[in-house]
Order: structure tokens, then sequence, then C-alpha cells
């Protein structure tokens, strides 16, 4: 990272910059090395910087800073080849109770969010003091105001209070180098940057995107929501987390939390009220499913393209998920290659991809958040429980191969599967990946029993080209697959939420129609979950409705650790959990221990299926990040100025 305050906050730091075209559907990129004050004078300036704030959700969600948002929750832990890119964020105890890694401001991967942030906020102030004068519409700004907005949303849940003077005052666009900052407030934060920033886009922005993917009403509806939601627990405070700047949970507008929760509750009764283009698709399965992105879900996302690397960020190749490139699923995935035989090669498909083994889910995952496996689609909708043959998708054409006990498979037939225990009778683990049943084809590990080192898979962020021409494609290369960051479906979630903490609720008509109270609300949801099409791991097709079962199933009282399970069937290992978490100050209470098979310090071997229970030292300060190094380096002042920046628990 470099001198934040002294570079990256300057309007002339940018990561790309690009500019929009009349005629195009689309946000035409052209990279920019920097732009210079007089830029924003312009039309074409005011565009560009606009179209580049789109770009920069591309810096920040793809790489490393995944692990920053997974690590250490319900959701992931230490892979069998996870680094210090991974370790640190866990928060994990060994068995003989050493720390796996420790997290400190040199090795969060928060970092990420820090450097990406701060460049575009300026250009979003650029845009907002000039746009007006450069001829460009009130709706163009509200772009820019919903993006400065997102940023301060996730800089101040990640950090605590940060600050709005970038060098010439709050919230101004800054062109003079600075060495000096000082951080605002928790509520400062939110009153005087997210809520007027968004509040304004509500009323500014389109029904209707301007591009295909560019931000709405609905978009900025919901992440106001969610801040009013977030801000509510803060000033609550119930779990007494200590906040930095330390300042009184007090609103400056006087507010109470229980008057944000209600703010939250209905201004996401509004976004189902006025969807606009956007909605929920008829299944779980559509939603992720790699030929349907960019649907009516999905209200923002970082863009990628298979039809240019210039315009997509990244090589369609090979690289490094240190740069722009959508790396992520390459963290979740196993090397199942070890399988041997040839049985499975790298391919770009959904259930597959590049394996690096970094980061695996705990057993938990299957034994409680996805215990329905029969009636809820999401289980089946979010993993890979099964890979299948595709050999000959590469340069051996053999018609059959040997795989368990002897028995011939050809293309396409499962040769490695994750099974629940109860369908597990007779299984017999080997000297290799996986075990035996008597009768079966494919290699099985339990979901009971299985390790770090081999485990499913996270088919909804799978890879997916339509380039491969009946080949296995590019599997080394990053996913040219959107990452998703908001949908309509957290819409009821959010309203849910609130509901639990006391806000009054009111009937919804229309579409989504419900009574309005937290069940009501969540069994929307439910009722999706319970429609399938597609058996995607049985590969094949799967006409099912099971939304009675679904709703039936759900508690008549409504609580936090309920909404966070079903928002963990909803979002999982979509980058949200961390926030969720701290957000319900939840997270030492839902993450503290945690079971998987293997080593999460040192190798595993394959034949390792012995459970262990492990524990996470999570202190109250880790809710919040530490402040980065670069940051630090670059203030001038001496260490005990630098010290009363970083938050405490770091120094």
């Amino acid at each position: 990272m470099k001198k934040i305050i002294h570079r990256n906050l300057l309007l002339g730091t940018v990561l790309a910059s690009l500019f929009l075209t009349g005629c195009s559907d689309v946000l035409d990129e052209q990279p920019r090395s920097n732009y210079d004050p007089t830029f924003f004078t312009t039309r074409i300036g005011v565009e560009g910087g606009v179209t580049s704030m789109y770009a920069h959700l591309r810096y920040i969600y793809g790489g490393y800073y995944y692990t920053a948002l997974e690590h250490g929750t319900d959701e992931y832990t230490v892979g069998n080849v996870g680094d210090g890119n991974n370790k640190a964020m866990d928060l994990s105890i060994t068995s003989d109770g050493q720390p796996v890694g420790t997290l400190t401001n040199s090795s969060s991967r928060s970092d990420v969010l820090w450097v990406n942030s701060f460049s575009n906020i300026n250009t979003a102030s650029g845009v907002i003091e000039n746009g007006g004068a450069a001829g460009v519409s009130d709706a163009l700004i509200a772009e820019a105001r919903f993006f400065r907005a997102y940023d301060y949303f996730q800089l101040v849940q990640t950090f605590g209070g940060v600050p709005l003077d970038l060098g010439s005052g709050e919230l101004k666009f800054n062109s003079t180098p600075s060495r000096t900052s000082v951080r605002n407030t928790v509520p400062e934060v939110y009153t005087k940057a997210i809520f007027p920033d968004l509040k304004l886009a509500v009323e500014q922005l389109p029904e209707t995107p301007r591009r295909t993917g560019t931000v709405t009403k609905t978009t900025a509806r919901f992440f106001l929501a969610k801040a009013y939601l977030t801000y509510a627990w803060w000033l609550e405070n119930p779990g007494d987390i200590p906040t930095y700047p330390e300042t009184p949970r007090n609103d400056p507008d006087g507010k109470s939390a229980a008057q944000y929760y209600q703010l939250a509750y209905d201004t996401a009764l509004e976004g189902i009220a006025n969807p606009g283009p956007y909605g929920l698709q008829p299944t779980y399965y559509d939603v992720h499913l790699g030929s349907n992105d960019r649907n009516s879900e999905v209200l923002l996302y970082a863009d990628h393209t298979e039809t240019s690397e210039f315009y997509n960020g990244a090589s369609f190749s090979y690289e490094d998920p240190g740069k722009a490139g959508n790396c992520i699923v390459w963290f979740v995935t196993c090397n199942y290659q070890d399988l041997g035989g040839g049985l499975l090669q790298r391919e770009v498909a959904q259930a597959f991809g590049r394996p690096w083994t970094r980061m695996a889910p705990p057993i938990g995952v299957f034994e409680n958040t996805f215990a329905d496996k029969t009636n809820d689609s999401r289980f089946d909708g979010t993993f890979v429980t099964v890979w299948r043959a595709n050999w000959a998708k590469g340069t051996d054409k053999s018609e059959t191969k040997t795989a368990a006990n002897g028995l011939p498979v050809r293309m396409g037939d499962a040769v490695l599967s994750f099974l629940p225990a109860e369908e597990c009778e007779g299984l017999t683990y080997g000297s290799s990946v996986g075990g035996t049943i008597p009768g079966r084809a494919d290699y099985i590990i339990s979901l009971a029993n299985y390790n770090n080192k081999y485990y499913p898979g996270l088919w909804k962020i799978g890879p997916y080209r339509t380039d491969n021409n009946g080949g296995l494609g590019q599997p080394n290369a990053p996913s040219t697959r959107p990452w998703n960051l908001a949908y309509f479906s957290d819409f009821f979630l959010t309203a849910a939420e609130a509901a639990v903490k006391g806000a009054t609720t009111k009937a919804v008509s229309g579409i989504y129609a419900n009574d309005g109270t937290p069940r009501g609300l969540v069994n929307i949801i439910r009722a999706r979950a319970g429609k399938w099409r597609w058996n995607n791991n049985g590969n094949k097709e799967k006409t099912e409705d099971n939304s009675a079962a679904m709703t039936a199933a759900t508690p008549a009282t409504i609580t936090i650790d309920y909404i966070l399970a079903e928002r963990s069937r909803e979002y999982f290992g979509e980058g949200v959990r961390w926030f969720d978490l701290v957000r319900t100050q939840k997270w030492a209470e839902v993450a503290g221990t945690f079971k998987i098979a293997g080593r999460i310090q040192g190798s595993t071997p394959s034949t390792d299926h012995m459970v262990q229970t492990y524990e996470r030292k999570i202190e109250k300060w880790h809710y919040l990040r530490p402040i980065p190094t670069g940051q630090l380096n670059a203030l001038e002042g001496d260490e005990a100025y630098k010290k009363a920046y970083q938050n405490p628990g770091y120094n």
C-alpha cells in the first residue's frame, strides 16, 4: 500500500478512469493514469469520473479482500495450504493452544478496501462539485453520490470512524497533497456523508439503469436501508463493543436506535413495494447460474467480461489475485485433481475452476446451516458436492476409465462425491482421496468428517465462459463473471431484521404480498428456496415445489440468530458474513468455535478424517479492523500521533 493521504486521496491518483459513450448500453473503459483538477470542468471528464467508480469495484472485490470478509466466520476457516493472507484473518487457535496467525495492521487484508476507497471518494467529490457546471444531469451526479456513500459505508463498518476531510475540507475534492489526517467519528460519517448522499441518490437516480449495471433508485434505497440498520445496531450496542475514535453513542440529530430500526424497515419496504426492473428470480438456481448473470435480482455488481482483456481488466489466461481479476473462487476450491487417474481435469465450468485450497467450510455449515438438503434448494444451488469425469475435454479421449471399486466410469459420471452421513453406510476410507462404498464407482467423502484439504466447492461463484469450444478452456484464468454485491432478496431480510429489533410492521401488498412481520418477510425468501427446476449436483432436471414445507418449517418467532442463519443460507460465501456478524455483535458467539478434520496449521494428510474442534480468540477490539501500515507510514507526525490514529488493540 502507498501513502494514502499523500497520494491516493489525490484526484491525480486513480486506479482506472473510464468515459461514457452515448450510443452503447455498456460502460466503455479508457484507462487514464491520472486526473488533474481541470478534468472535471468538462462534461467528458465528469462522465469519465462517474464511469471509473464502477471500475473501482473490481480492484476491491476479486482477490485477497475476500479473506477479510469470510475468514474467521462460521462460513470459512483455513484451508490446507492457507497462507499469511488467510491465517491472520481467521483468529483460530491450534490444538496446542497457539494462534494460527496474528491480525495486525500489516497482515489484515482489509487494506485492500482502504487503498481503493479513498481515491474513489475523492473522484466522487470532484464529480459532485463540478458536475453541474460541466452540464451533466443531477441523475449522473447522483451516481457519484451513491458511490461516495457506498465507500464510506464499507469503510465505517470496517474501521470505525474515518476521515471526511481528505485535505481540502470535509467532503471536498482534494487536489493538494496532504500528509496529515483526522478521523471523524462514526456518527459523523453516517450523518454527514452516508445518509445525505444516499437520500439524494434515492431522489435523483432513475428508476431504470442508465446503462447495463448502473445504479438506480432501488440500489440506493437498499443501501440506505442497510445503513440505517447498521447504524441502529451501533447506537444500541448490545454487546458493549468499543468504538473508535471514542465518542458517545448519541445521534447528532437526536434520533434513537429504535427510530433508525424503523427507518430501515420502512425504507426496505419501499424497495419491495417499488421494485422497478428488479425482482426475485423464479428459483435460487437461476440467481447464480452463469448463463443468467446480471439478472434482475442483482442490484449491484463488480463487472467483468469475456469479450476483451482490455475491458475485463484482467488476463484471460492467468492472473495474480492482487490485481483486478475475479479470482475469488480459487480461494475456496480444493484440489479435486488429486483424485488421480486423470478422471478430473481443471475446467472453466461452475463446478470446476482453479484449485487453491486456501479456505475451507467448517463442518457446521452442513450440519447446521444447510441441515435441510432435501426441501431447500440452496444447498444444491450453493455447493459443488459432486465432481464429474471430464477427461475427454482434454487430450485423453479414452471412452472409459477405472474408478472406485475397480468399476468403469464414462464422461459425465460422478467420480468424487460428498454425501450426508446418513448416506455413507459401508464407507471405508482408503489411502488417498476419498473412500469407497460397495457397488459405487465414485469415491466418497462424508460431510460429517471431511478435512480442510478436500471439501465441497462453491458452485454459485464458479467460473463460466462461452468460449471453451468443447474443451477445458482457460482454467487458470480469473473468472470473467461479475461479482454480485447486493440482491433484491436482501430487502426482505433487512426488513425482517429491523422488525425483530422492534420496528412497527405493516402489511406488504403487490407481487410480494405478506403480513410484513419477520416471519412473513422471511417466508417470501424461503418459499422461493423450496422451488426447484434443476438438480445441480445430480445433473438432471428436477421440477419440484417444496415451498409449503419450507414456510411451514419457519419458526413462529423469528430471532436474530435465525435471521443470521437464513442470511447464510441465502448469501453463503458471498463476502457479507463478517459484516453480518459484526453488525449484530454475534461474531464471537456464532463463530467462536468450529469443527473440521485436518490441520489448520501445517499440511493435512489426504487420509485425515479425524474431526477436531478448534477455537477462535475473538476479542471485542477485533470488531474493527486495523488501519493499514501504508496509511500510518504516510502520516507526518511522531509515533504518538500515529498510535492515536490506529484502532486500539493493534498498536
